[in-house]
């Protein structure tokens, strides 16, 4: 693959690309989060080149909403499912779901923090579907619709250091849920997602 373009991006936001190795995504319960990140002044889709697709028009508006309370140099990450990826959504609350905020110093909040920022900004985090001391076996019980849900992620709930990611947060994929298909999702007919209430 060649570089086909750099471009400098002129803000004073400190710019982190977090992403698992290999297949870059994250998965939370019904949901493939693949790292929308969005700072006071910016946001991106999985990297930073700073790509523009009409699918975050939605994003776009609704950062525009609460942009102007992050702090500088923070950063939320989350999803943008307004288009169907892998799985199809009919019955979101909102096309936008939390899953970190990170301050400039490059720590991850707790997620009482977290839940208190989301508040503030306007914004949803994941569904929780248990929280408590590390239990495999109330984890194994956890019940998916492996046909409606991708997985789930597993996180400590103190804050913790970027360096400390790989054994802060673990993650739970459906089987064969991850395909090594040559085109992105972008490549096809992109079909919208719905919110509650829609036709």
């Amino acid at each position: 693959m060649k570089i086909s373009k750099i471009e400098k991006i002129k803000t004073i936001s400190n710019r982190y690309d977090i992403e698992v190795e290999d297949n870059h995504n994250f998965f939370a319960n019904e949901i493939l989060v693949h790292n929308s990140s969005l700072y006071k002044d910016y946001f991106h889709a999985r990297s930073l080149d700073g790509n523009n697709h009409w699918t975050q028009n939605w994003l776009k508006r609704f950062h525009a909403g609460f942009s102007f309370d992050i702090p500088q140099g923070w950063r939320i990450c989350g999803e943008n499912l307004f288009a169907l990826h892998s799985i199809g959504y009919e019955n979101l609350d909102t096309y936008f779901f939390c899953f970190s905020i990170w301050t400039d110093k490059n720590v991850c909040l707790s997620v009482d923090e977290t839940l208190e920022y989301c508040d503030l900004f306007g914004i949803q985090y994941v569904p929780i579907l248990y929280r408590g001391i590390y239990d495999e076996e109330k984890i194994k019980a956890i019940s998916l619709d492996i046909t409606k849900q991708e997985g789930y992620v597993i996180r400590k709930s103190r804050s913790f250091d970027y360096g400390e990611f790989s054994k802060c947060v673990a993650k739970f994929v459906r089987k064969n849920h991850v395909q090594n298909t040559v085109h992105n999702w972008k490549c096809g007919k992109i079909e919208q997602n719905k919110l509650r209430g829609m036709k």
